[in-house]
């Protein structure tokens, strides 16, 4: 049993519809009715009555909703009190959620410019992969989401509810060593392509920009199973194919010449989100610092 089912269970008992819950706590209808029925049976009773419009609760709901409000509410004020906690005295914590590259090439430099525009902070970061970043954003544990940004691609996040700020640009670039990027001959030449796993975020973007015209092409020749461009990035210094990347993630391999970029490049958007609902000092006062022309 975990907390986002109580939670879950919750938005349900407060909107009396699954659509609606669905919605706020931003999953699919599918995923978020799986998880209430996932508590139901760890429970062993039905917590709403179905067959009503709106749904209603059961007598075993009812019993049950005063129990969940008091968990979730000692458990979200232990999370305040633990993750507010300063090492040093007087001195605020941030935390952020990020996308790996971001971790590795935007981020360090951006909290050098937090810090001289708000003054000292403790920084708490959480880098993984898009959704994973997303779900923790929504959930409370973290204060700002940094992640890519395409047109093409929607962010699965109420604009009202999680209002965002452009900080940043980048490209995706299409980069392989030198003797692989001299095979492009002829227009019959097919390169191998350095996959992401599929569904990542990384990886629909690259898609995006290998259907562009100028794009060479190619056979998938390698999948890496999850959404680091890192590690696509040493698979093409060893000639394993052409790799997708943050041209930021590659500037000093392209400056030297270990890689070459060898098709048009992606533009993308860095950008900031918060909740729109919930606050803290430290968060208003970047936000507001970086909404400063």
């Amino acid at each position: 049993m975990e907390i986002k089912w109580l939670e879950d269970f919750l938005s349900v008992a407060t909107t009396r519809s699954f659509s609606r819950a669905a919605e706020s706590r931003n999953i699919t209808q599918s995923a978020f009715s799986r998880r209430i029925r996932g508590l139901e049976v760890w429970l062993g009773a039905d917590l709403f009555d179905r067959s009503t419009y709106p749904i209603t609760l059961t007598a075993e709901g009812r019993q049950f909703r005063e129990t969940a409000e008091e968990v979730v509410r000692l458990l979200s004020l232990s999370r305040a009190e633990i993750t507010t906690r300063t090492p040093t005295p007087n001195v605020p914590v941030v935390a952020v959620t990020a996308l790996h590259a971001l971790c590795l090439t935007f981020l360090p430099r951006w909290l050098n410019e937090v810090r001289l525009s708000v003054g000292p902070v403790v920084s708490r970061v959480l880098p993984d992969n898009f959704l994973t970043c997303v779900q923790a954003l929504v959930e409370g544990g973290y204060d700002f989401l940094l992640t890519f940004h395409h047109p093409s691609i929607p962010i699965p996040l109420h604009p009202d509810k999680f209002p965002h700020i452009v900080v940043g640009q980048d490209h995706l670039v299409a980069v392989a060593v030198p003797a692989l990027g001299r095979r492009l001959v002829s227009n019959d030449t097919r390169l191998p392509l350095l996959q992401y796993s599929r569904g990542s975020f990384l990886g629909l973007l690259a898609s995006i920009a290998q259907s562009q015209p100028g794009a060479p092409p190619t056979y998938v020749a390698h999948t890496n199973e999850n959404s680091m461009a890192e590690a696509l990035k040493f698979m093409a210094l060893e000639g394993h194919g052409i790799a997708w990347l943050p041209e930021s993630l590659v500037a000093q391999e392209l400056a030297d010449g270990q890689l070459h970029s060898i098709a048009p490049a992606l533009p993308m958007d860095i950008r900031l989100y918060r909740s729109g609902e919930r606050s803290r000092q430290i968060v208003d006062k970047i936000w507001h610092a970086l909404e400063m022309p």
